[in-house]
């Protein structure tokens, strides 16, 4: 019993923590896709992919707040050493960044391609798409993590 409570707590955790770090990710994603392409314009089509480096630098924000929320309030540690632990976290952290990314494109190619009026505000259809692929990535990112570098 004591162990279906404790891992019913991480999973609880993991969604608070996940859901904070989304908000990180979020807002600065929506600060970063106004400032970079004031900067540097094709951020809005770099090579067929839009928002490249907003999508990115906004995750290395949320993978970072996520990385301290994980090891302070997730997960325990003493499966790897402090240093290896770090390194596989951001190893998958920067696998599930091409993911996000991908999903991303494809979300706002393919699936959102339309603004979304909630009556007190809109969300753009990039907003939409980049909300997507953070829950998809979320998801699996737990049991990789759970299971590769914590103890699972």
């Amino acid at each position: 019993m004591k162990h279906f409570i404790k891992s019913k707590k991480q999973v609880l955790f993991f969604i608070i923590a996940g859901g904070l770090s989304a908000v990180v990710e979020i807002g600065s994603f929506k600060i970063f896709s106004v400032i970079i392409p004031k900067i540097f314009p094709m951020e809005l089509d770099f090579l067929g992919i839009h928002y490249p480096f907003s999508n990115i630098c906004s995750t290395c924000c949320g993978i970072l707040f996520n990385y301290i929320l994980s090891i302070n309030f997730v997960f325990e540690r003493g499966k790897h050493s402090k240093k290896r632990e770090f390194t596989y976290f951001m190893g998958t952290s920067f696998a599930a960044t091409f993911l996000s990314l991908l999903l991303f494109q494809l979300f706002y190619l393919y699936i959102f391609t339309h603004n979304v009026n909630l009556e007190l505000f809109t969300l753009s259809n990039a907003v939409i798409s980049k909300i997507s692929a953070i829950a998809i990535v979320s998801f699996i990112n737990y049991f990789v993590k759970k299971k590769l570098i914590f103890n699972g």
